[in-house]
Order: C-alpha cells, then structure tokens, then sequence
C-alpha cells in the first residue's frame, strides 16, 4: 500500500464531533452522543454509511484548513467552473451563564473566484447503516424522520436541487444547518453568521487562555483543541477518540471501538489539561471519575461509557468496514477485563483536590471513607494477575506497569491521609506501597538491567518507560539510564517511534508503533537529561501528523502511514505533556 494518512478534520463542541472529509463528506457523525449510532458514517461504508456533501460537477482538487486557534475547519474546492470555500463548525459560546452547545451542525458554502456549481446531498442513516431516514420537504427545510428525534436541514439551497440531484448555481451564500431534535427557528444567514463569529471568538479566547510555553506552540495549541472537543461536557468523561474499528494496521482484525472513556488514561488527560492550564476541563473529568468511584461497589472495569454506563458488550455490525477491514465492533470486550492499575489510576488522579489550591476543602467531604475504599480496592488486587494496559484478551499476567500505578497510587493515599491527618489510612498506604515495590522488583532482569513486561518474562514493554516518568526510578540513576537504553534496544523504531511491544498476542506479533508510546520515551529522555535527543526525537514526531495536525493511535514506522482510530485523544495527550515536559527542560534560545 501507499502511505496512508487520514484524510480529515474534526469539528465539535463537546456533546457531538463530525468528521470532515477533504472531499467535503461528512464521513463521520454520531448523535445524538458520541457513542450512538452514527447518522453518516461513509468512513466504514460508503454504500451504507450515507453523505453529506457538497461536490462540483467533473474533477476538483481541495485543501483543508482550521481558522487560527479555533476548531471552526474549511475547506477550499478548486474545479474548472471556479473555487469555492465551505465553512464547517459546531456552535460553542457562553450565553445565559452556560455553553450553548446544540446538536447543530452548520456548514456555510462562500464563492471565491469564477462561477462555481454545486451538487449538495444529504443522505443520514439509522441503525448502524442499515436503514435510511425517510425524508419530507417543508418551506424551507427538509425533514428527515426514523430516528427518536428528527433531523432538520434548514437551507437557502433550493430543496427540490437537493431531493433530485441537481446542481446549483453558487450565486450567494449558501447555508445548511442540520439539527437533530429541536430545530433552528430563527433567521437563517444573520443566525448563522452571529454562531460563527461568536464560535471563532469562543475558541479564539479559550487558546488565550491556554498556558503554553515558547515551544512547538502550534502543536500543543492543535493537539489541546482536539483534546478538548473530546470530552462530553454533559459529564465531564473524556473520550479516547470519536470513531470505531479503525484498524491499527490494514487486515491486521485489530478494530476496536473507542468511544469510551478509559480509567488508564484519567491521570495522563488531568496532567495535560492541568499542563495548559485549564481548570474547568479538570474540575468536569474529576466529577465524572467521583461519579464512578460512589457508584461502582464491586471491582472497576477498564473503561466506562460517557455517563457512566459499566455494560458495554461487544458486537459486530454487519458494514464493509474502513478499506475493508473488519469485523466493525459496536462496545468493547475490554470492559469485561481485570485492569488493576484503575485503583492507582484513581487515587492519582484525584490528588489534586486535596494538593491543588484552587479546590475548595470544603468539596472534599467523607474522604476518609473515600481513601480507604480505594486502598482495600489495591489491598484486594495487589497480588492479582490481569491484562495489563495493553489489554490482552488470553494472557493474564502480574504486570510491571499495573503494580507501578498500585505504588503510585499509594503514594498518592500517603500525601491525602497525611492531608486529612489520618495515619492509619497513611500506615496502610505505606504498606502496600512496599507491596507493590516488591512485585515491581521481581520484574527486573539484574543480567540485562532491565525491567520486564511482567513477572517470569522476557519480554520488554514500553509501559515501563513510566517507572522513570513516574519517578519510581531515579531519573539521575544509573538504574534507570541502563532501563530506558535496553527498553531502546529492543523497541524502538526509526524516525522517533517506539512499539509498545515485540512479542506474539492474541492478534500475531504487531505491525505499527503506538504514538503515545514515543512521547513517553520523549519525556523519559528528558528526565534523565538526554535533552537534545528528547528535542530532536519530539521533533521528529511531528510529521505525523495528517495535512491538519491530527494524530492517529498508530503508525507505521517503514513508511509513517497512520492508523488506528482517529484522532487519539490519547495521542494528543502524549504531545501535550512531552511538550511540557521538555519545555521545564529547556530555556534556550536554540531550542525555540
């Protein structure tokens, strides 16, 4: 195959995110939640996946752009007749003391030179593809009916073009804003224009607001308005990313679907969202995580959905799939599994609401009770064999990195007993913190100087990168500086990429490089002061990116083809806190 690069952007407003193809399809859209149902999702299949698009008539070619420091994304179609602009966003401002953030999807179709003529179809669908909406033409809307809520496309286009496959003549400004439920009642240009300068102010602001050093400015200011758009505001929860069954390479069978929150990424998100500086985002994702934690009386699950939800079965839905891969999986089979780093995960996570200022004390009630639910949760566990953070379906291990995040967690339950001046609750941290060191010191291979995957194995694994990020290793240590070269030796890849892993899984032996994997290797070099090559490796992460700056899960080291679904949140994330890790490092001008 060519390299392969994901051909579309993103917009959103944290309750829905759409997927703009270059080739104007709306390829990707789920309402009305991130995890229902998409209504167009060509991106799977495009006989059943529906369309939303607005072509010109012959051979075009067309770019892609974000307005500055906003998630509001054009796209310029060039044709023989002329050029024209389309302008995709989802409204997001602050009005009446809240955010107003609609399932509304506007998409405003300007002139730029010539005489350009356009074909507009709008084809939404239900139940996975297999059934279209029917639809009804009003005065100035078509109606599409079939789903719990209607959805309304409200347009200046003439509606009888659209129904029969017309073209039209772009002689004005054209727009159609597609509702789902409630329908726009308003004036539509004046309406539309209004959303649109107030959505660009919006985000606009928000990146002023955003603290971010000298370095690699674009980078961090992209990857933290992809981040951002991928959590549900209702909630507060945090996606690992907008789409299912992207493969992680082609005919690999590895199409998982990702459009769930992840107790192993809760510490990561907190640190990047506390690394830029924004509160609020924080505050959302710590209510979600407490939610859990009152809810949940029995042993947590890996991953939950956007409210909560622990019942995520896995299915298959029968769609050709993205290049034709499948199986295409609806749920996770990954909630079923034993994850026991989620105890640590949560302990860590919610530290700051007892180290951080800017909570208030008085939000931390009962946390006695709290504390010691989640310390019996790691007492219980300790000694546990599970699938790791990489998931394995058919292994069961005692692994390095799950008894990393028990330690981590515990020390975490030392800092908030101490808080709270309960040294029982410190006496049990303490111990068990000694527990999980010991289980992480029967990894470690004293021939090679390294730390293994798990206990009585060989294998390496990329997770351990974190014993030097997490300072568990000394970082000034030759302990860790022999860790993190023998971890390069054997699992990394050239151009800057690291695999998560070499050995067979349930899948075969893996093809790709996981990208959050490489910026952990990014800060590790920088905490044990290797700073040009952390500089140098960052850097060379970048072109991984697709046309707008968006990271995929996985990529391809022969070639730097992307894969995975898309964008990763958790790559994005990776990006964020190595930047930030580099930039304690660095204060040089050669750097800049």
């Amino acid at each position: 195959m060519q390299k392969h690069t994901y051909q579309s952007g993103i917009v959103g407003n944290c309750a829905f995110i759409a997927h703009v193809n270059i080739n104007t399809d709306i390829s990707w859209l789920c309402w009305p939640r991130f995890d229902s149902s998409f209504v167009f999702g060509s991106l799977l299949d495009k006989d059943k996946g529906g369309s939303f698009t607005i072509l010109p008539e012959g051979p075009f070619t067309s770019r892609q752009f974000y307005i500055e420091n906003t998630n509001v994304l054009c796209t310029e179609v060039e044709c023989t007749e002329g050029i024209y602009r389309i302008t995709d966003f989802a409204p997001r401002f602050y009005q009446y003391e809240r955010y107003y953030r609609p399932l509304i999807l506007i998409r405003k179709v300007q002139v730029l030179s010539g005489n350009p003529r356009v074909k507009v179809t709008c084809r939404p669908t239900k139940d996975y593809g297999d059934k279209e909406l029917e639809v009804y033409s009003g005065s100035n809307h078509l109606q599409y009916y079939g789903l719990e809520n209607p959805i309304r496309l409200t347009t200046n286009f003439p509606l009888s073009h659209i129904l029969e496959g017309r073209y039209s003549a772009l002689n004005e400004i054209k727009y159609l804003v597609l509702t789902y439920g409630r329908p726009m009642e308003a004036p539509l240009e004046s309406t539309v224009e209004d959303f649109l300068r107030r959505t660009t102010v919006y985000w606009q602001q928000w990146i002023k607001n955003t603290g971010i050093g000298n370095m690699y400015q674009g980078s961090v200011i992209r990857s933290s308005l992809a981040l951002k758009i991928h959590q549900y505001e209702d909630t507060g929860a945090v996606i690992a990313a907008s789409t299912t069954s992207l493969p992680e390479y082609h005919k690999s069978g590895r199409t998982w679907d990702y459009r769930f929150c992840w107790l192993r990424d809760a510490y990561y998100i907190l640190q990047a969202f506390n690394n830029i500086g924004h509160f609020e985002e924080m505050e959302r994702y710590f209510h979600y995580l407490a939610n859990i934690s009152e809810n949940e009386k029995g042993r947590y699950q890996p991953l939950f959905s956007i409210t909560g939800d622990a019942n995520l079965t896995e299915r298959e839905v029968d769609l050709k799939g993205y290049l034709g891969n499948k199986p295409v999986r609806i749920g996770n089979q990954a909630s079923e599994h034993i994850q026991n780093d989620a105890y640590g995960q949560m302990l860590l996570s919610l530290l700051p609401l007892y180290t951080d200022k800017r909570f208030t004390y008085a939000e931390r009630h009962d946390s006695a009770r709290w504390l010691e639910y989640l310390l019996r949760k790691i007492e219980n566990t300790i000694d546990e064999k599970d699938a790791g953070i990489w998931e394995f379906r058919h292994l069961t291990q005692r692994h390095t990195y799950t008894n990393l995040f028990q330690w981590a967690g515990c020390q975490a339950a030392i800092k908030i007993a101490r808080h709270i001046k309960s040294f029982h609750l410190e006496k049990i941290a303490i111990t068990l913190a000694e527990r999980a060191q010991k289980h992480i010191e029967a990894c470690y291979d004293p021939v090679r100087q390294v730390y293994t995957q798990a206990e009585g194995v060989s294998h390496l694994d990329a997770s351990t990168l974190q014993l030097i990020v997490m300072n568990y290793l000394d970082p000034k240590s030759d302990k860790a500086k022999k860790h993190l070269m023998e971890l390069e030796k054997e699992l990394k890849a050239p151009g800057g990429l690291f695999y998560r892993y070499k050995h067979k899984d349930d899948f075969g032996v893996p093809e790709t490089t996981f990208l959050i994997t490489a910026f952990w290797h990014v800060e590790a070099l920088a905490c044990v002061n290797r700073i040009e090559e952390a500089v140098q490796q960052f850097e060379s992460l970048l072109k991984y990116t697709n046309h707008l700056g968006l990271l995929s899960e996985d990529v391809l080291s022969s070639d730097g083809s992307q894969w995975g679904n898309f964008p990763q949140a958790y790559s994005h994330v990776g990006l964020m806190n190595a930047a930030y890790r580099i930039s304690r490092k660095v204060d040089k001008p050669d750097f800049l």
